[in-house]
């Protein structure tokens, strides 16, 4: 009997090993890896961090996306077409996500008009938008490579859908 259970256990231990390490993030920031569990506030950006009119736009649009009460957490990267809004809505308030979008975009088309927005709920953009900002921070991080990498996420957003 004791030999049968050696090897049950084992065997449980064997599974549960391979559970867990399934479950790693992969290539993640470390800022992107505790996004999941708590409001990170990312800084707004833009691809062109030079250019202060993209700089202050991405601003202004975080604070009037942080301003609902159901939203927690929002990245926002401006490039030379489109304007990234990534967010993250409040665990309780996720059954009236189709309202909060609406509301999100409603306010966005009538603050900015003539602005082309990207807007997510979606968790792997969030992640994706931080990470993107990340890099930005490194001065070698060309505005090249942050416009083909928000295209990219773009690109993906719109795949999802």
């Amino acid at each position: 009997m004791d030999k049968k259970r050696a090897v049950f256990n084992i065997l449980i231990l064997a599974a549960m090993s391979l559970v867990v390490s399934g479950c790693s993030f992969g290539k993640t920031s470390p800022e992107s890896g505790t996004s999941m569990i708590q409001s990170i506030n990312p800084k707004p950006g833009a691809t062109d961090d030079f250019d202060e009119k993209n700089v202050e736009l991405a601003e202004d649009v975080k604070r009037d996306i942080r301003s609902f009460d159901e939203i927690y957490d929002v990245a926002v990267i401006t490039g030379k077409k489109n304007i990234l809004v990534a967010y993250k809505v409040k665990h309780l308030k996720r059954f009236a996500m189709k309202r909060i979008e609406k509301e999100v975009n409603k306010k966005l088309e009538t603050n900015y008009p003539g602005e082309n927005f990207i807007v997510s709920s979606d968790f792997k953009i969030f992640i994706e938008a931080v990470e993107l900002r990340e890099m930005m921070k490194d001065p070698d991080y060309s505005e090249e490579k942050a416009e083909k990498k928000l295209q990219g996420i773009i690109k993906l957003k719109k795949e999802m859908t």
